[in-house]
């Protein structure tokens, strides 16, 4: 079984890195803690935990996305509505709607959902952002809860991945087979160059 330890980044578009470098690292407090670039294309990574970064491309042309309220609905061609990022306590959540509110930036109320209390955002990019903190009385993660009224059945198989719903590899890639091609970030490593 594959063993999951975060994500390691969420890859995100910027018009603007010095203005996403401003937001995420100055007035958030994420650490900046790599950047790649060259004409036309940037690559920055925030720091969110110890297992977690969110990362922005800048590219020449790209523009805004037009702002999106969190949760309403929408039709047509959509994947994204929402991030959230967790916070120890709600303590963290009011220095940050602080900081926010400090910076003129809006930011909702605190809101509780049960099992996390949030409040919403969005960063420079109009990126629709929730900062969430646990409830540490309801633990959907250790005691999982349908509380769908009419979830589909799949749902209703349980909580853990099924057996057998997806055909499985006939023959994993041999070691001799195991190659790892070089990529943009190759130029991070100590026996790589700036150029």
């Amino acid at each position: 079984m594959v063993r999951f330890t975060g994500v390691n980044h969420l890859a995100m578009v910027t018009s603007d890195m010095e203005m996403t470098i401003r937001f995420w690292r100055d007035l958030v407090g994420m650490r900046l803690v790599a950047g790649l670039g060259r004409p036309g294309y940037r690559h920055y990574f925030f720091e969110i935990s110890d297992h977690d970064m969110i990362a922005f491309f800048e590219w020449t042309g790209v523009e805004k996305i037009l702002e999106k309220d969190h949760g309403v609905p929408v039709k047509g061609p959509f994947a994204f509505d929402h991030v959230s990022f967790e916070v120890a306590a709600d303590d963290e959540l009011w220095e940050l709607k602080d900081r926010l509110e400090a910076a003129d930036i809006w930011v909702s109320e605190l809101i509780n959902h049960g099992f996390i209390h949030s409040i919403y955002t969005f960063d420079p990019n109009n990126i629709p952002i929730e900062f969430s903190a646990p409830v540490r009385t309801v633990d959907v993660r250790m005691n999982p809860r349908m509380k769908d009224k009419n979830p589909p059945a799949v749902a209703l198989e349980g909580p853990s991945p099924q057996p057998g719903k997806w055909p499985g590899p006939v023959t994993p890639t041999p070691e001799v087979e195991r190659r790892i091609y070089p990529g943009e970030g190759m130029i991070l490593t100590d026996n790589h160059d700036l150029e």
